[in-house]
């Protein structure tokens, strides 16, 4: 089944990653940088004509020493976090007592109740990495908005498949519900991913065919985050790299 077209009007984000520098109005350079320490957050990346290019170099920090061997480049839409040393903040993702290292304002640069987004990338296919793309709850109004919709995580070491759905995470007016699906082009070719969510629930394509719906969608802010990994021990030749072309988001939350 394919997808609808998207709104005729403008989109509220639009972003070909032309550089020379990443643009500040839309992102964060570091990796939800309350849990961790700026020079483990901080994203590696350069602009090389072909849109933004997400790397992972040899000299890369692990996001959290807790979490070694986990390297991660990532940028997003927004922060939120409470106080240095609370509980408080964006993405608890981790059942392993996350507290605020680095103090981190509120900035809201994009953060939809409901919206659609496309995302044109190119996969990694370097050994041990992974390119996604989450929305997540900013729980800036409540520590339940945590849900998350996961439009997609490409793994290197199989190309044809993502995971896509609904995690739950701390919303227990959630249920998680993720999938693997087949993704219908080359993945190491730029391809574009969307997502829409609202009141009549979530859909998840690619290049314009369905692969996924469901009748949940969290009800609250999101922000985007697009991140590359390098799961696991350093192996292989560095900067491993994949590439982010195109972004593209529509604020329909009313």
């Amino acid at each position: 089944m394919s997808l609808p077209e998207p709104p005729a009007r403008r989109p509220d984000l639009d972003d070909d990653f032309a550089g020379p520098r990443l643009r500040d109005d839309l992102w964060i350079d570091h990796y939800l940088p309350q849990w961790t320490t700026p020079d483990r957050s901080a994203a590696r990346y350069d602009f090389d004509g072909g849109g933004l290019r997400l790397r992972i170099d040899e000299d890369q920090r692990d996001w959290r020493p807790e979490d070694a061997p986990l390297r991660v480049s990532n940028i997003q839409t927004g922060t939120f976090a409470g106080p240095l040393g609370s509980g408080r903040g964006t993405h608890r993702h981790r059942p392993d007592g996350l507290v605020v290292r680095t103090e981190t304002p509120a900035r809201l640069l994009w953060a939809p109740r409901a919206g659609r987004v496309d995302i044109t990338v190119t996969a990694s296919v370097d050994e041990g990495c992974m390119l996604a793309a989450w929305l997540v709850g900013t729980e800036h109004l409540d520590a339940r908005d945590s849900g998350e919709v996961c439009v997609f995580e490409i793994e290197a070491a199989d190309l044809t498949t993502a995971r896509c759905g609904i995690k739950a995470h701390h919303d227990d007016r959630l249920r998680p519900e993720m999938t693997e699906v087949r993704i219908p082009v080359d993945a190491a070719r730029p391809h574009t991913w969307t997502a829409i969510w609202g009141p009549e629930g979530t859909v998840i394509g690619c290049e314009g065919v369905r692969l996924y719906r469901s009748a949940q969608a969290p009800r609250y802010p999101q922000f985007l985050l697009i991140d590359l990994w390098e799961l696991g021990p350093r192996t292989g030749e560095h900067p491993k790299t994949a590439r982010v072309h195109r972004v593209r988001g529509w604020d329909l939350g009313g």
